[in-house]
């Protein structure tokens, strides 16, 4: 059976897209949350870029009481150190990511050319279909986020992206996330044998000018390379 699309709001930078971004906002925002990043990343002339930001589903989410928002997947507590989440709705939502995927590749953009990134939950997101995504990606970007249920990702891994590099960011003073949570989402998929390039900035639970300067240089030095 063919995956829904996610409905998705879409910017593309030059005529004809060579390359694509993929990005995955957070709990309770939609795909407008991070439509800025289409001129703060400062990505150069002549690099043709289309951005898609989907929106995830909307469900209700057990931590706050049930209220329906969009949502990657449902929070069941807060109060374990690795947070238990809903490893079903983790597995929808990768199906339909991977759907957005399969659709840039039928559009005419390389793999390689593909960007998956996410902040947040959409973070986890970004790991989780980006670790498990069966075509070579160009890259992940995970930022202020973590990685639950990390037995059942260790089953599923792709060898095609083991060799894909991740640009992992977090803030010193986040509440929501703590930065030793992203911590160890970096450690764990350094452990896997991935290429994380990991960084910090003295900030709460939010993206700043800094970590945008220093996303763009990776992005820019990656895509040179490919």
């Amino acid at each position: 059976m063919t995956e829904q699309l996610l409905p998705c709001v879409e910017h593309t930078l030059g005529d004809k897209p060579t390359h694509s971004i993929i990005w995955l906002h957070g709990l309770g925002a939609d795909g407008h949350d991070f439509f800025p990043m289409t001129s703060e990343l400062e990505l150069p002339e002549g690099l043709s870029v289309r951005f898609v930001f989907p929106h995830a589903p909307m469900q209700p989410i057990t931590v706050n009481n049930g209220y329906v928002m969009r949502a990657w997947y449902d929070i069941i507590t807060l109060s374990d150190v690795h947070r238990t989440v809903d490893e079903t709705g983790i597995t929808a939502s990768n199906a339909q990511i991977q759907a957005l995927i399969d659709r840039e590749i039928q559009r005419g953009i390389a793999p390689q050319h593909i960007l998956l990134a996410g902040f947040s939950q959409g973070g986890v997101m970004a790991y989780y279909a980006g670790l498990t995504c069966p075509h070579t990606l160009g890259g992940i970007v995970a930022l202020s986020t973590y990685l639950p249920n990390t037995d059942s990702l260790d089953k599923i891994r792709q060898p095609a992206n083991f060799d894909t590099p991740i640009f992992a960011g977090h803030g010193t003073y986040d509440p929501v996330i703590r930065i030793q949570l992203g911590e160890e989402a970096c450690q764990q998929v350094q452990d896997w044998g991935y290429q994380v390039e990991w960084h910090e900035y003295p900030t709460p639970h939010s993206v700043c000018a800094e970590e945008i300067e220093d996303l763009s240089d990776w992005l820019i030095n990656l895509w040179r390379e490919a």
